[in-house]
């Protein structure tokens, strides 16, 4: 008996960089001394005062349904984050918490696309964002980016993209897998373009906590146009350690928050009770604890910036935020090693998993070739360890 799977849900990828965590650490259960450089998320525990006010639901038995786009507390907690970070103002009714980031963004798209709409992303890009795109039947358009210039695209690059069925840009900053950074002059060009074309702007800042060179800037705060058109998208789990809490949030225009609140009604009835009011305490309590991870994951970044400049065959720049190395590895690609010839990203990070034991996520994920994405979310020594390994890959020590 043969079973049908939707001619959608055939199209979708699964996301590589799960698959690369996923089987690194499967390795690391079977006693494989693997070092990972692939997860996406923050190697430090969530902050006690955090998990405190996660026992203390349970306890006091907040463990029930909430309203369907999330508890009023927590949309209060999220408006008077953007007022105090960015002196952006919101209501409530312009807040949406979904169950994670990757939840506000797939609602995103399914409430403001319609079949064969347009959405700009730039390369390379966070790999779920074409997927979700897909799922809610639009099309993406990408702008291709390069080293060059940051791995940012232009305002000229935007507008020339604009086709009579754009209906949003995607805007990454700081970007996963690059770690670079906006300007607020870069971010202002690309804002004016928007407004004049009517285009929405999905603005993911999941890392906005997570910038060490230069300034975040929210593009929301560059005008009231602009911030119409925003849709601000951003969660718990970057810069508060928790991944697996799964909260996401969104600001966004009422009309916009409304059709996302209503979808999330019938999809997921609500996020998670204990993990929003974990979430509260999270973004009023004590912010020290950003720093601490900041002070370092600087200290990670620069060691690894050094290390991997240090090496013949490989190169990288120098990130502004996220936690994130986009190495250079075309050096490598063409050439035989190890008595074959690697022609691919992909097929050199798998011929390094092998030989050398360290798990790198290829570049064909994020839409561009011939580069690896490296996370420093890990330990001084892993990072010291892993690099070591590679070198010794590539000169053939394996």
């Amino acid at each position: 008996m043969e079973l049908n799977i939707s001619n959608k849900a055939q199209r979708i990828s699964p996301s590589p960089t799960l698959a690369i965590d996923s089987k690194f650490k499967q390795m690391k259960a079977q006693g494989v001394p693997v070092i990972g450089f692939g997860a996406g998320e923050p190697d430090f525990n969530t902050p006690d005062n955090i998990n405190k006010a996660g026992i203390e639901a349970i306890e006091t038995g907040f463990t029930r349904y909430t309203p369907a786009s999330g508890t009023l507390d927590l949309k209060q907690a999220v408006c008077d984050k953007f007022k105090r970070d960015f002196g952006l103002d919101y209501n409530t009714s312009n807040i949406v918490i979904s169950n994670g980031g990757k939840h506000v963004l797939t609602n995103v798209f399914m409430c403001i696309c319609n079949p064969m709409d347009e959405v700009i992303i730039p390369t390379p890009y966070w790999v779920s964002y074409p997927e979700m795109v897909a799922v809610a039947d639009a099309v993406p358009v990408y702008i291709n980016t390069t080293e060059e210039n940051n791995f940012k695209f232009t305002a000229k690059q935007f507008e020339e993209a604009i086709t009579d069925k754009t209906r949003a840009l995607v805007l990454n900053s700081p970007s996963n897998p690059t770690g670079m950074v906006y300007s607020r002059e870069e971010l202002l060009a690309i804002a004016e373009i928007a407004v004049k074309n009517n285009i929405y702007v999905v603005f993911d800042e999941i890392y906005e906590k997570l910038v060490y060179n230069g300034e975040h800037i929210n593009i929301a705060t560059l005008g009231d146009d602009i911030k119409k058109l925003t849709i601000v998208v951003n969660g718990m789990a970057k810069a508060y350690a928790m991944t697996g809490w799964r909260i996401g949030y969104c600001a966004a225009d009422e009309k916009v928050a409304k059709a996302m609140s209503n979808l999330q009604s019938h999809t997921t009835s609500n996020p998670n009770s204990i993990a929003q009011y974990a979430s509260v305490e999270a973004l009023n309590g004590d912010q020290s604890t950003i720093d601490v991870m900041k002070n370092e994951y600087v200290k990670r970044r620069d060691y690894m910036v050094e290390r991997i400049n240090s090496i013949d065959g490989i190169s990288c720049l120098n990130p502004d935020g996220a936690f994130y190395i986009f190495m250079n590895v075309k050096k490598l690609l063409g050439k035989e090693h190890y008595g074959k010839v690697i022609n691919t990203a992909s097929e050199l990070c798998e011929d390094i998993l092998e030989k050398a034991l360290v798990a790198l996520v290829p570049s064909e994920g994020f839409g561009i070739e011939g580069y690896a994405r490296l996370s420093y979310a890990t330990s001084m020594e892993n990072i010291q360890n892993g690099l070591d390994r590679i070198e010794k890959y590539i000169k053939g020590e394996c």
